[in-house]
């Protein structure tokens, strides 16, 4: 994995900083926590299950 990844946070995120940021090589992480541990996930997957859980 990258670590030189650039990071996307939602333009919907909250004010204090909950939530995750997605990087384009499938890395994912918590914003509250840059250098912490990643996740590796499958980008179209990821943002296909996030978009279902959103729509509920």
């Amino acid at each position: 994995m990258n670590t030189e990844n650039k990071w996307r946070k939602s333009s919907t995120s909250v004010a204090n900083g909950s939530c995750v940021e997605l990087a384009y090589d499938g890395a994912v992480r918590d914003s509250k926590n840059p250098t912490g541990p990643v996740l590796a996930v499958d980008v179209s997957a990821f943002v296909d299950a996030v978009k279902s859980l959103a729509s509920r």
